[in-house]
């Protein structure tokens, strides 16, 4: 709550901090977890959004625990009860947000990171993508990436950019 002084009256006023779910591929390898956390959040996080990480919305010791059991119907079995867990999980980050910022970066845009896209999409929130691989991803020369990918960024206002240092005026502009 921030209080705030206004032509001779105090009022107060609740702080809105927009809330951004980062859907990406890089929490699978060391190098994209690097350049997750030391470059692409410091960038959103200074902007003054708080960030919905999907990487860090699972108690870390669940992952811990099955990564570390024998190969077998056990742990299959597992998997599948923590997977039911991510993808709640992912799912009620996603409604929570305001909206994404999605990292589009591969030979193809990552599934999951599609399928949050379009999850974001339906539920007629903004996103803003971000593809600075500049290997091509498109299904013909009209696009940067998935045609549907693509479009459901665009739907609700969103933009995508190739550059980081475009992301907060694309930030700013879908999400004022």
């Amino acid at each position: 709550m921030v209080i705030m002084y206004s032509r001779g009256t105090l009022r107060k006023e609740e702080k809105m901090t927009k809330k951004l779910y980062i859907a990406s591929p890089f929490g699978f390898s060391e190098a994209g977890r690097s350049y997750m956390y030391d470059t692409v959040v410091p960038v959103i996080a200074q902007l003054g959004y708080e960030v919905l990480d999907p990487w860090k919305l699972t108690p870390d010791e669940l992952i811990t625990e099955v990564s570390q059991m024998s190969y077998g119907v056990a742990k299959r079995n597992r998997w599948r009860e923590i997977n039911k867990i991510i993808g709640a999980n992912n799912t009620e980050a996603i409604r929570q947000s305001d909206g994404i910022f999605a990292i589009l970066d591969g030979v193809d845009v990552d599934s999951g990171t599609a399928s949050e896209i379009g999850f974001a999409a339906a539920l007629g929130k903004p996103v803003v993508g971000y593809r600075g691989d500049f290997r091509l991803s498109a299904d013909n020369e009209g696009g940067k990436v998935n045609v549907q990918v693509q479009y459901f960024i665009e739907m609700h206002g969103g933009q995508l950019v190739t550059e980081l240092s475009d992301v907060p005026e694309a930030l700013k502009v879908v999400f004022h």
